[in-house]
C-alpha cells in the first residue's frame, strides 16, 4: 500500500469531520500573543465559527484518524465500514495548525477522533498535540478538543489546561436508543466525563488560601452534539435531554446534526434523512430555552406530535396555541411576557423596558426599535393599534406560514 502524503490525509480527515457540528468557538480571550508566542483566539479571519460578540473565525476542523475501534450504527467511520481511511501523527497535526495559521488562514484548532487501540491511546495523542501546540510553540490560539468518554480522568483533567473548550458528545438523545445503535458506547460514561469537565471549570475558579487562583480550565465551557433523526425521539424529547444537560452539566451549548444516510447503512436505520428544517427549528427551540424563559414541554405543547412545527417558528407556534394569553398591553405587560411576543427579541424588550420608564410608546416606536411588527401585530396592543378579532381569526396561521407548493411530478 502506498504510503499516504499529508496532502491525502487532510482531504479524508477534513472530510470525516464535516459531521460534527460542535465546533463553534466561543471566542475566548483566555490567550493572547501580544505578550509572546504566535496566534490569538480573538482576531479576524475566514468564517467556520461565530464568537459571541457576531465575528467569524475559522478553524482547522480535522480528525486526528478515521480509523476506529468501535461499530456505532449510525457513524461513517465505524469499524465495519468501507471507507478510505487515513491517520495523522501528533507532530503532522501540530505542524499543520501552524502553517495554516502562518498563512493567515485559521485561527484555531478543532480536532476530533475515531477510536484507535483504546480510549486512554486516542485522548492521550490528543491531549499531547495541545501540549505541544501551547508549550513548545507558544500557540495561543483557539483549541478545541473532542473529549474521549471512556479516557481516564486524569487525561480529561490535562485536556482542560490546554483546550478552551471541551466538547463531550451524548450522539442521541435517549439512552436506550444509543445503547441500541452504538453498543460499546454507555451514556454513564459520557455524562460521567461530562461532569469531570463541570467539577474541573468549577474548581479553576476557586483561588487558593494566599489567593492565588489555579490555572485556568476549558474556559470557553464545553458543548455536545445530539443527531436528529436516528432515532424515534420525538422533538420535545430532543429538548428536554437538552435542558437536562444544560442544568446538569452547565454547558454553553447544544448542537443538532440532522442524520445523513451513511453507504452500507444498518437496517436499524431510517433509510431517509429528516427535513434540514427539523435541525433548524431545534436551534431556534433550544434559544428560546437558553434566552427567552421557555421550557422543552410549553415549546412542544403546540403540536400534539411532540414535534416542532416545520412551516412556522417556535416562538410563533407556541402564541398561536395560547392565544388566551394575547395581545398583551406593551405599556404593561412583565419582561417574561414581552419575550413571548412573536417579533419581540430581547434586545427589542430591553429597549422597550427602558423606554416606557419615560413616555408612552407607540406603534413607530417600535418599529424604530427593531420589532418585527408584521409578526407581533396580533399580539399587541398599544394607544394607536389594537388587533380587534385579529388574535381570535381562524386564518391567522395561514397569515404566517409559507403558501402551499405544487410537487413535480417528476421530480
Amino acid at each position: 500500500m502506498a504510503q499516504r502524503t499529508l496532502q491525502d490525509k487532510l482531504a479524508i480527515l477534513s472530510d470525516a469531520a464535516k459531521y460534527d457540528a460542535s465546533c463553534a468557538s466561543s471566542g475566548t480571550t483566555r490567550r493572547d500573543s501580544r505578550s509572546g508566542g504566535i496566534g490569538s483566539a480573538g482576531g479576524t479571519g475566514i468564517c467556520h465559527a461565530y464568537t459571541p460578540d457576531g465575528r467569524c473565525i475559522s478553524l482547522l476542523k480535522i480528525l486526528m484518524t478515521n480509523f476506529c475501534i468501535y461499530d456505532c450504527a449510525y457513524c461513517i467511520n465505524r469499524v465495519s465500514s468501507n471507507v478510505e481511511r487515513a491517520r495523522f501523527s501528533p507532530e503532522e497535526v501540530v505542524r499543520l495548525t501552524l502553517e495554516f495559521y502562518r498563512r493567515n488562514m485559521i485561527e484555531g484548532l478543532f480536532l476530533s477522533s475515531g477510536i484507535i487501540r483504546s480510549p486512554d491511546q486516542t485522548m492521550g495523542d490528543m491531549v499531547r498535540i495541545a501540549r505541544m501546540l501551547r508549550i513548545e510553540h507558544g500557540f495561543k490560539g483557539y483549541i478545541h478538543l473532542k473529549t474521549i468518554p471512556d479516557a481516564s480522568p486524569d487525561l480529561v483533567a490535562q485536556a482542560g489546561l490546554f483546550a478552551d473548550r471541551l466538547s463531550v458528545n451524548v450522539e442521541l438523545p435517549q439512552d436506550a436508543s444509543l445503547r441500541h445503535l452504538a453498543p460499546e458506547k454507555r451514556p454513564e460514561t459520557i455524562r460521567a466525563t461530562m461532569a469531570d469537565v463541570r467539577l474541573g471549570r468549577e474548581a479553576a475558579k476557586d483561588r487558593s488560601h494566599t489567593g492565588k487562583r489555579p490555572p485556568r480550565f476549558a474556559p470557553a465551557g464545553q458543548s455536545t452534539q445530539m443527531i436528529v433523526g436516528a432515532d424515534q425521539a420525538t422533538d420535545v424529547d430532543i429538548l428536554n435531554t437538552s435542558a437536562n444537560l444544560y442544568s446538569g452539566y452547565q454547558l454553553k451549548r447544544v448542537y443538532y446534526s440532522a442524520f445523513s444516510p451513511i453507504p452500507d447503512a444498518s437496517a436499524m436505520l431510517p433509510l431517509i434523512k429528516p427535513p434540514l428544517m427539523r435541525e433548524h427549528r431545534l436551534y431556534q427551540a433550544d434559544w428560546l430555552m437558553r434566552f427567552y424563559g421557555f421550557d422543552a414541554t410549553e415549546i412542544g405543547s403546540a403540536h400534539p406530535s411532540g414535534n416542532l412545527d416545520l412551516a412556522i417558528d417556535p416562538k410563533l407556534a407556541w402564541a398561536l396555541a395560547n392565544r388566551a394569553q394575547f395581545p398583551v398591553d406593551v405599556a404593561r405587560a412583565p419582561r417574561e411576557m414581552l419575550l413571548r411576543v412573536p417579533g419581540f427579541g430581547t434586545k427589542t424588550v430591553g429597549r422597550i423596558l427602558t423606554a416606557r420608564r419615560s413616555g408612552v410608546l407607540r406603534y413607530a416606536d417600535l418599529l424604530r426599535m427593531g420589532a418585527i411588527m408584521s409578526k407581533a401585530q396580533p399580539f399587541v396592543t398599544l394607544p394607536d393599534w389594537t388587533p380587534g378579532a385579529l388574535t381570535d381569526s381562524a386564518g391567522l396561521r395561514a397569515r404566517f406560514a409559507p403558501p402551499p407548493e405544487q410537487l413535480s411530478l417528476f421530480g
